[in-house]
């Protein structure tokens, strides 16, 4: 298991990660910038494009708070507090420019990064771990959630306009302290329904860690079970999207981008429905 929030991490971020979250945020505002109208929808949501952008300004605001160590109460944690919360804070943002919005996204991903830069080099100043809307989280964790944050919201961006999205393997390696520390904190207790049974979840050349299911619980571990009754082989930027409710499992077994084996291979299309997207 990954370090708990207990076990604040106060050193200089894992490398790559400063830069995937400048080069992200420079993505989307690139993208925003060739926008003619904020308000054409976005697939597959209820905000256009100008709500998603002022939702992921104002989101980058909120992470560069908490790094700092400030407090901000944003729901508990489930998807319908969350939303509550993106609905509150954006009834009381007016801004949906394209222009603004992307000079904010970048400039509070620098915020962000100048925080936890300020907290790794004096430990006494740095404070407790920040407490985010997922629970509390060590500034590198933050620093991986900032990031999936991004790439989630950006793709959804990029598909409004019709353009490339930023998502690639190298990314997708750099959100998964995150992606692993919350997967317990996002289950669905309803899909439980299976006694005891050992995932491997291996990425295509990339990360490889395990899932095990008992007692009503999800336990992740940053390594495979040696045993497993699945394992399952899954492209890396598929992976992402599938766990942030962007892509759909079955489309991306449709497609071959997941593979499965063990004694139990037919347990693969389950594995994304023990949780709920944040």
């Amino acid at each position: 298991m990954h370090r708990t929030a207990e076990q604040d991490i106060h050193g200089p971020l894992p490398g790559g990660l400063a830069t995937a979250i400048r080069e992200t945020a420079g993505d989307i505002a690139t993208l925003l910038n060739t926008a003619s109208d904020t308000a054409v929808p976005v697939p597959d949501s209820e905000w256009t494009l100008g709500e998603a952008a002022a939702h992921l300004a104002l989101a980058n605001e909120l992470m560069a708070d908490l790094a700092a160590g400030h407090e901000r109460p944003y729901g508990d944690g489930t998807p319908q507090s969350l939303a509550a919360a993106n609905a509150q804070s954006l009834a009381a943002f007016g801004q949906r420019g394209a222009r603004p919005l992307a000079s904010m996204i970048t400039e509070q991903a620098d915020v962000f990064l100048d925080a936890v830069e300020r907290a790794a080099g004096d430990e006494s100043t740095a404070g407790p771990a920040p407490v985010t809307p997922l629970g509390p989280m060590d500034r590198h964790v933050l620093a991986s959630y900032l990031l999936t944050h991004m790439l989630g919201h950006g793709y959804d961006l990029a598909r409004a306009l019709g353009r490339p999205h930023m998502i690639d393997r190298q990314r997708v390696g750099l959100c998964m302290p995150f992606m692993l520390s919350v997967m317990p904190r996002v289950v669905d207790t309803a899909a439980l329904t299976d006694p005891a049974v050992r995932y491997a979840i291996r990425l295509r050349g990339g990360a490889a860690f395990g899932v095990s299911l008992g007692d009503g619980a999800v336990h992740v571990s940053p390594t495979p079970p040696e045993r497993p009754e699945c394992t399952i082989l899954i492209e890396p930027v598929t992976f992402l999207l599938i766990a942030l409710g962007r892509r759909s499992p079955w489309r991306a077994i449709g497609r071959g981008q997941v593979l499965a084996w063990g004694r139990k291979p037919w347990l693969a299309p389950r594995f994304p429905t023990l949780f709920t997207a944040p």
